[in-house]
């Protein structure tokens, strides 16, 4: 029967990370497995030796059984019985492609070969393909001549493999951090009004300048996926609060979101829909309504491309002539980075293990706006996002870079630069570091994240700037 560690395993295959777990179905019983459960019409070929010497004891050596196995298979090539053994040894070692091979060819042999049939659905498990396994394995809960001991444990199984099409998981956050604009000022403390065409400096009021300090960041998370033969559903929920000294930069975010998945081998699309509010100070600010589509394909070479689309419907509450329909076309790479440049930064760092992951998408923007009195009117740009990951035997480091250029197609007001169009070029930077820890007997993430927001504009009232660090755990269960 799989082992909790099997379980854990298998969600990170089927988020496409695909681990390998020891085969512990027949384990005690493979004397039985191999004596009994191989059923009538397996046709061994005379030559073929003894098999029942070969069957492993108790704490049975996988590796050194597999390789012994092999040296006789000349003479075994028609036993379904030997390459069900073989297949099982394989399996257990760790060599899933060789088990495939052994375990399909058992069953070409003889169909009825029932060893092979258990061995063959833990391997499909392992591969990520829980569908096809759990019909297998009903199909063997519906054979008569099961040897004792093995329904028990074939029925634990389905019962297993069933629990996982139906995932609920919950995520909890709490972050202390610092942030030298917390309300989003402008970074200027004057701007240039024009007046009967004389250029006027008018200064800011003070409420209107940059305010840090420390603060709170509270979120809580839930969501829940199906799991279908040929589909996934997922319903997520989430809720994001920050709390500080200053009450009128206070943020609270409400999301919500269905994603349906189709995902194949060599292509796979989603489709998105979500809802999300934000209240700044005690106020609703906005609500924003979105669609999102993605498709991605196979590709000949490591970098795998994607397409994504994005419409948005932006309702602001108390200033209706800022209502928008934003939308996003752009395309992307998604890219795993192994071979010599993990091993030269593994090198560099002493660090073991390591994963990489790039991901490069280059997208164009457009906003247009609902009423005529927007100011600025419509506007288009484009957006550029870099997103690296590296996976260590430590934890996990992130680095994300985004820059987005955005041009109005109107004046902004006739009062600022004698009316000129506005265009704006934001950018910023993220650098995540995420370690596992033990909190009091649980298993928790150790966060690090370190914010750079940078935004100019040829109107001054528009030009920002934004850091922040903070520091805190992420509990998921």
């Amino acid at each position: 029967m799989p082992t909790t560690q099997s379980l854990l395993a298998f969600h990170r295959v089927v988020t496409s990370v695909v681990l390998a777990m020891p085969s512990q179905t027949c384990r005690l019983l493979l004397p039985v497995c191999f004596s009994t459960f191989v059923f009538t019409g397996s046709a061994a070929a005379q030559s073929c030796p003894e098999l029942v010497s070969y069957y492993p004891g108790e704490s049975p050596n996988w590796p050194e059984l597999a390789a012994d196995l092999a040296s006789v298979m000349p003479q075994c090539l028609d036993s379904s019985e030997f390459f069900a053994l073989l297949g099982a040894a394989q399996l257990n070692s760790g060599l899933r492609a060789q088990a495939f091979e052994s375990l399909e060819r058992a069953l070409l042999l003889n169909p009825d070969n029932g060893a092979a049939m258990v061995d063959y659905a833990q391997a499909l498990y392992q591969e990520g393909q829980l569908f096809t396994a759990m019909e297998l394995n009903a199909q063997l809960l519906q054979r008569e001549d099961l040897p004792t001991g093995l329904e028990s444990m074939l029925q634990a199984r389905q019962q297993q493999w069933q629990s996982m099409t139906r995932q609920t998981s919950f995520q909890g956050d709490l972050m202390l951090g610092y942030d030298d604009n917390l309300n989003g000022a402008p970074d200027p403390s004057q701007i240039t009004l024009t007046l009967s065409g004389e250029s006027v400096l008018l200064a800011l009021n003070p409420e209107f300048r940059p305010v840090s300090g420390p603060y709170l960041n509270i979120g809580l998370g839930a969501r829940h996926r199906q799991l279908m033969p040929e589909h996934q559903q997922s319903w997520s929920a989430q809720l994001r609060g920050r709390i500080s000294e200053d009450t009128d930069s206070d943020l609270l975010q409400l999301d919500g979101r269905y994603a349906f998945i189709r995902p194949r081998r060599d292509r796979s699309w989603q489709v998105d829909g979500a809802v999300r509010n934000l209240f700044f100070g005690g106020s609703a600010l906005f609500t924003a309504s979105e669609v999102r589509a993605r498709y991605s394909t196979a590709s000949a070479f490591a970098c795998k491309p994607y397409y994504d689309l994005i419409l948005q419907h932006q309702l602001f509450h108390d200033q209706s002539h800022l209502n928008a329909l934003d939308s996003r076309a752009s395309v992307g790479l998604s890219c795993p980075l192994n071979g010599s440049l993990t091993g030269l930064i593994s090198d560099v760092t002493g660090l073991s293990g390591g994963a990489q992951r790039l991901n490069l998408e280059l997208g164009a923007l457009n906003s247009q706006a609902i009423k005529t009195t927007r100011p600025g009117g419509d506007r288009q740009g484009w957006q550029f996002t870099a997103d690296w990951e590296y996976r260590f035997s430590m934890g996990t480091f992130r680095a994300l870079l985004n820059h987005t250029e955005l041009d109005d197609r109107k004046t902004y007001s006739p009062l600022l630069i004698n009316g000129a169009e506005r265009w704006l070029k934001r950018s910023y930077v993220l650098f995540q570091y995420r370690q596992p820890i033990d909190f009091y007997g649980n298993t928790a993430d150790l966060v690090v994240n370190l914010y750079r927001q940078r935004q100019r504009s040829n109107i001054e009232l528009f030009e920002t700037n934004d850091s922040t660090f903070e520091i805190g755990l992420s509990f998921a269960f």
